[in-house]
């Protein structure tokens, strides 16, 4: 039996994986078990709860994967250090802080409280870029492709073209830092008063309230060149100025400021955070998701030149960009995507993990992903213990009355907390640790923001639509079970879908397919046959905290916000 446990530590999105013979058993975000968003330390919850489901201990695991590694690309990091002198101080107190990730035996005993002799694991360190494409090519059902990852910076590199065949993944393009496409979009949200690590999602549903004002400010801050793009610095504090991601007493990631004084003399003041949002504020997010867009689609094209697949996987935080992946078909040669879930660096441990399974250790067999639930699931004995405890009135119903009561709660405009089997994998809930309301309703994104979420008024609400009806409501019927790609809604459904239908006539839709999710797929087929829509709409269970896990998180949001429904496991719990 091969037994790998893939991690990322010490950077946002912490996170575990174990493989078990090439297969994912259990895969968690820290975050999720220590109720830290964005954590950035070390996954110690996470790898306990991942050896607790497989049911081995940490004696077993023959392999640790790590989704970094601090010998790739030197000659850049010497090149860039030659010519940026004054940067070096800060240099060193970057790489310093990730020293002590260079023994994992020393860490994992000091955090596990066991024995370092008993360890008996060998350490491998993966390039950032390589496990994310790691993380999307060998999920994929696919025996070659193309391979692209891009995000703020990772060992040095911004974004990484590959092609992939059979159990190997050949890097035939690197982009190296300061020219990085998530360095810009952070930039611009700090800019307009978004300065939490993780709030670049917020600027893709602000963008399409604003217009192109700053067209030729975003062209002189980025230019294309073969199969490069550039960041004009002048507008940018200089990299390695600072210390980069850093790590609060709490483990949370922080960023400072990536503005330079240029953006203040050309466009005034930075928005305050929390303040209230300008037009230029809305502009601006137009301006970065356009520019975005563009250098993505574009990136795309060059890779096929160079790997002229139809077929592409593709990771990093840049591939949460759900607008821009909508585009990808009408746009690029590409005619399949393969985005696994965590795309962002939490899906580093899973990379990391396939990768020395599939091409360091040699294997042939492939693992294919389908559907995304690899954390934890609790009994209904464990959850009727909590409801109990925390004095919550409750039905046990047949798995038939459960589908039928929900959906005419959803139908009468109530909201459902829903609660089901193991957690989801990655930033999305996708069915099993979601809130779900009627995508028909005037008042449902005012009910959910003033009630429960809230959150920013312009953000929109995710459609979950059965995967055999997508091309009756959407333009494009290629499959989105990751809620990972945006298409426009056809006209003669967008007053149908008020509550999820964004201001541009778009959705970031989750498709679902009964084998996937069964009880999920079966309550949106039973909401279809009471009300003729086959949709509902999904939004994470939580309330500005991560998303819940267990069922007492779930219970406590429920109890604190006015949700009006409960359905975990079996349990149907009404105010």
């Amino acid at each position: 039996m091969s037994i790998i446990l893939g991690i990322n530590a010490y950077h946002a999105g912490a996170s575990a994986t174990l493989l078990i013979n090439g297969e994912p058993v259990a895969a968690i975000a820290e975050e999720r078990l220590n109720r830290i968003k964005y954590y950035a330390g070390f996954p110690s919850l996470s790898i306990k709860k991942c050896l607790e489901i497989a049911d081995i201990d940490i004696k077993d695991v023959e392999h640790v994967a790590i989704g970094r590694n601090p010998n790739a690309n030197k000659f850049e990091k010497i090149r860039y250090t030659i010519c940026n002198p004054m940067m070096v101080p800060n240099l060193i107190k970057i790489k310093s802080s990730r020293n002590k990730l260079d023994d994992l035996k020393k860490i994992i005993a000091s955090e596990l409280n066991v024995n370092i002799s008993e360890l008996k694991f060998k350490q491998h360190n993966v390039e950032h870029h390589l496990a994310h494409i790691a993380s999307a090519y060998f999920i994929s059902p696919w025996n070659q492709c193309a391979g692209f990852s891009i995000d703020g910076s990772g060992d040095f590199v911004s974004a990484m073209f590959a092609e992939c065949i059979g159990n190997k993944i050949k890097v035939i393009k690197k982009i190296f830092v300061p020219n990085s496409l998530g360095s810009l979009y952070t930039m611009i949200c700090q800019f307009i008063g978004y300065k939490k690590y993780g709030d670049e999602g917020k600027i893709m549903g602000l963008a399409p309230y604003g217009n192109n004002t700053y067209k030729s400010l975003f062209d002189d801050i980025v230019s294309l060149k073969g199969t490069k793009f550039n960041l004009n610095q002048k507008y940018f504090n200089k990299f390695g100025s600072s210390k980069g991601v850093q790590i609060n007493a709490k483990g949370e990631a922080f960023v400072d400021n990536h503005y330079s004084k240029k953006m203040i003399e050309i466009l005034g003041n930075p928005t305050k955070p929390y303040s209230k949002i300008s037009q230029r504020d809305m502009d601006l997010a137009f301006g970065v998701q356009n520019k975005f867009e563009e250098v993505y689609l574009y990136l795309l094209n060059e890779l096929y030149k160079l790997c002229p697949y139809e077929k592409v996987c593709m990771a990093g935080g840049g591939a949460l960009n759900s607008v821009a992946n909508g585009k990808v078909f009408d746009s690029s040669p590409f005619t399949d995507t393969c985005i696994q879930p965590a795309a962002g660096d939490d899906g580093l441990s899973l990379g990391a993990a396939l990768y020395v399974y599939n091409s360091v250790l040699d294997n042939k067999k492939r693992y294919v992903m389908k559907g995304s639930y690899l954390g934890p699931e609790y009994s209904d004995e464990q959850i009727k213990k909590s409801l109990v405890k925390k004095n919550i009135s409750f039905k046990k119903l047949s798995r038939k009355d459960l589908l039928e009561n929900t959906a005419d709660q959803i139908a009468m405009d109530n909201v459902v907390g829903w609660f089901q089997g193991k957690m989801e994998w990655g930033p999305r809930a996708l069915g099993n640790r979601s809130i779900l309301a009627n995508p028909s309703s005037k008042n449902m994104k005012e009910i959910l923001n003033s009630r429960i979420k809230k959150r920013e008024w312009y953000r929109p609400f995710a459609p979950v639509v059965l995967e055999d009806k997508q091309s009756d409501i959407f333009e494009n019927n290629y499959p989105s079970p990751h809620m990972l790609h945006v298409y426009k809604i056809k006209e003669e459904w967008r007053d149908k879908l008020y509550a999820v239908n964004h201001v541009d006539n778009t959705g970031r839709l989750q498709t679902v397919k009964r084998d996937e999710n069964p009880i999920y797929y079966d309550l949106i087929k039973t909401f279809e046959n009471k009300t003729g829509i086959p949709v509902l709409l999904n939004t994470s269970f939580n309330e500005n905290e991560p998303i819940v896990c267990n069922p007492d998180e779930a219970i406590d949001c429920f109890k604190r916000t006015k949700m009006d429904v409960l359905v975990i496991g079996n349990f149907f719990c009404t105010k």
